[in-house]
C-alpha cells in the first residue's frame, strides 16, 4: 500500500484527517442540535466513553501483533468471514465518503459558487483526488503531516478570535433537554470518531506496531479536543444554530474574527485549509479501500484499483437528488454507519478472535 512503513506522527494525523472532514462540514450543528445547551459535557462523555473502547480495542489487538482486522477474521471464520468483512468496510468507506463529498460540495456551492452546478465542484475533488493516486500514498500522508495541526490552529483562532462574541449563559441549563438526552440518546455521538474504522487496518503499515495504543488514544484525545473547540464555538456565538440548518457553521463563524485593522475575514484562508484536508480525507478512503480489496482478493495493482473506487465515489455522490436528501443520510445514515461497521462490527470480530484463540491455547 505504501512504499515505506508509517511512522508514529504520519499515523496518528491519518487518523485525525479522517474525523476533521466530517466536524468541519456539520458536525458541530448535528451535536447542538439534539444535545441543546449540554453538548459541551456530552463530547467530554463521549470522549471518554470512546477512549475506554480504545483501550479495550488495543488489549484485544494485542494476542495478534502485526495483523489486521482482515488476517484477524481469516483466523476467525476463513476466508469467507474475511471477504465479509472486507466487503463490509469497503461498502462504509466508499457510501461515507460520498455522501461527505456531495455535502461538502453542497455547502461550497453556497458559500462561494451560487451559480455553478454542484456536479463541477464534486468533479474537481475528483479529479484532485485523481492526481494525489498518482503521485502515491505518502504524498497524501506528508500532506495530512502538514494540514492537519494547520487545520487544530483554525479551530483554536475560531475559539479565541471570536472570544468577543460569546455569550456563555448558552450553557444554561447544564443538562440540556435532561440526563437521559445527555447520556443516553446521546452515545450516539461516538459516530463522531471515525477514525478507529481506520485503525484496523493499521498494525501492519506501521514503522512501529507496538505504538498503535499511543496512536489510538492521542487520536481519539485530540479528535474529542478539536470536536469541543469548534462546537463551544458555535455554541456560545449562535443561538439560532439550535434549530437552523445553517450550510458550513464553522465558515460563518470564521467570517467574525478580526484581529486587528490588518488581519480580517480569515474565513477563505480556513476554508482552503479545509478543502485540502478533505482532500486528504477521500484521497485515504480511496487508498483504504483498495487495500482492503488487493488483500481480499491478492491483486497487486493498486493504483488501478483506486482510480475504479474514485469513480465509485463519483457515482454515488450524484446519487442523492438534492442537498436535503445529502443533509439527512450524512446526520443519520452516515453516523450509525459508523457506528455499526467501525464499533460493533470491528469489536465484535475482535472480542471472538480473542476467544477462539484462548480457547485454542487451552487445548494445546
Amino acid at each position: 500500500m505504501v512504499k515505506s512503513k508509517i511512522g508514529t506522527i504520519s499515523a496518528i494525523m491519518l487518523t485525525l484527517s479522517i474525523a476533521v472532514s466530517y466536524i468541519t462540514s456539520s458536525l458541530p450543528r448535528t451535536f447542538i442540535n439534539e444535545t441543546k445547551s449540554a453538548t459541551l459535557i456530552n463530547i467530554i462523555y463521549v470522549t471518554f466513553i470512546v477512549l475506554l473502547i480504545i483501550l479495550l480495542f488495543c488489549k484485544l489487538f494485542k494476542k495478534f501483533p502485526g495483523s489486521d482486522l482482515l488476517d484477524i477474521s481469516k483466523f476467525l471464520g476463513g476466508n469467507i468471514l474475511k471477504d465479509i468483512v472486507g466487503a463490509f468496510f469497503i461498502a462504509y468507506f466508499t457510501i461515507s465518503s460520498s455522501i461527505m463529498l456531495r455535502n461538502f460540495s453542497e455547502g461550497l456551492l453556497v458559500v462561494y459558487y451560487p451559480l455553478t452546478n454542484y456536479i463541477f465542484i464534486i468533479l474537481m475533488f475528483i479529479f484532485a483526488i485523481a492526481l494525489v493516486n498518482r503521485l502515491g500514498f505518502n504524498a497524501t500522508l506528508n500532506t495530512s503531516s502538514i494540514v492537519f495541526p494547520l487545520v487544530l490552529i483554525s479551530a483554536i483562532l475560531l475559539f479565541c478570535g471570536n472570544l468577543d462574541n460569546f455569550s456563555f449563559r448558552r450553557i444554561y441549563p447544564i443538562l440540556g433537554d435532561g440526563a437521559y438526552n445527555t447520556f443516553v440518546l446521546g452515545l450516539k455521538n461516538i459516530g463522531a470518531f471515525g477514525g478507529i474504522c481506520y485503525l484496523y487496518f493499521l498494525p501492519p503499515m506501521l514503522k512501529e506496531p507496538e505504538k498503535l495504543k499511543k496512536i489510538a488514544i492521542l487520536s481519539v484525545i485530540t479528535t474529542g479536543l478539536f470536536i469541543f473547540l469548534c462546537v463551544a464555538t458555535l455554541l456560545f456565538m449562535f443561538s439560532f444554530f439550535l434549530t437552523t440548518d445553517e450550510v458550513m457553521p464553522l465558515f460563518s463563524a470564521a467570517r467574525y474574527i478580526e484581529f486587528g485593522s490588518f488581519f480580517q475575514r480569515f474565513e477563505s484562508l480556513f476554508l482552503l485549509i479545509w478543502i485540502i484536508s478533505f482532500c486528504c480525507f477521500l484521497s485515504i478512503t480511496c487508498k483504504f479501500s483498495a487495500h482492503i480489496f488487493s488483500k481480499m482478493f491478492n491483486l497487486s495493482d493498486m493504483k488501478s484499483i483506486s482510480h475504479i473506487f474514485i469513480i465509485l465515489i463519483f457515482a454515488l455522490a450524484l446519487v442523492p437528488k438534492n442537498y436535503a436528501i445529502a443533509n439527512f443520510l450524512q446526520t443519520n445514515v452516515y453516523r450509525y454507519l459508523r457506528i455499526a461497521v467501525g464499533f460493533i462490527l470491528g469489536m465484535s470480530i475482535l472480542i471472538l478472535a480473542n476467544l477462539k484463540k484462548k480457547k485454542v491455547g487451552e487445548k494445546n
